[in-house]
């Protein structure tokens, strides 16, 4: 009897076990969830940089308007241009007679026993050409002066008198003037009349034409010159009234 019950126990149990593996569900495998790619950023594009404007460190420097080789024709500003003025006596009066523009021309009014330049500022020269136009206004007794290389050392001067006599001096600043050639030409026009004169200082070579014709060349050995300004002037003596107006002034190379 307990045999039976033992088999009857061992069948139940076995139809247990049988049910219980039926009906138990299939697991699925557990998927790893799926890992979604970044999104396509697009490269942003690097601003261009402006350059910075420089910034000045300094205040622009301004340009001259000078010029070395021109034709001065004195219109307006006459401030490139300065005199000075040496005396043929000694108790002769220098005040007031400072060179002044006056409607396009560089005028000079002189007393008695004068000498007046005015001077090319911006500029020296060694090798020069020197063309003016003058206009003798006042007596006939008076002198046009044309400077090359004027310095602390001296400078060449042609001087030409409206009645027909010219002189070409050195100024020395130990000796003073020393007359290097002098002459006389009919191709001076005297009087209150209008007269073109050229001054060449080339090398060691002095040169004048007046009214385009040559009148004398000279050779310097003994003072030689270098460098300096170049300047024109007028020279008055016993007569007056002086008064010489330059048209214009042409400062270029010989």
């Amino acid at each position: 009897m307990k045999s039976q019950y033992r088999m009857l126990f061992a069948f139940i149990g076995l139809l247990l076990v049988v049910g219980l593996a039926c009906g138990a569900p299939t697991p699925t495998p557990t998927q790893s969830p799926a890992t979604e790619a970044p999104p396509l950023i697009k490269p942003t594009e690097q601003p261009q940089s402006e350059e910075p404007s420089p910034v000045p460190t300094e205040p622009p420097v301004e340009q001259s308007s000078a010029q070395d080789f021109f034709t001065e024709e004195f219109d307006g500003d006459i401030s490139n241009w300065t005199y000075f003025t040496t005396k043929n006596d000694s108790n002769a009066n220098d005040s007031g007679v400072a060179p002044t523009a006056d409607n396009g021309y560089l005028t000079f009014n002189l007393g008695k026993n004068l000498n007046v330049y005015a001077m090319y500022d911006p500029f020296t020269y060694s090798n020069v050409r020197l063309d003016v136009r003058a206009d003798n206004r006042g007596t006939n007794n008076n002198n046009i002066n044309l400077v090359c290389r004027y310095s602390d050392e001296g400078w060449y001067e042609i001087a030409i008198a409206n009645n027909g006599l010219y002189w070409l001096w050195a100024f020395d600043a130990k000796k003073g003037y020393v007359k290097l050639a002098d002459g006389g030409s009919n191709k001076i026009k005297s009087g209150k009349e209008i007269n073109d004169y050229t001054f060449i200082c080339s090398g060691r070579n002095l040169s004048l034409q007046i009214n385009g014709f040559d009148t004398v060349s000279y050779t310097d050995n003994q003072y030689a010159f270098r460098e300096g300004q170049i300047g024109v002037g007028a020279s008055s003596f016993r007569d007056v009234p002086v008064k010489v107006e330059f048209d214009w002034v042409k400062i270029s190379e010989p």
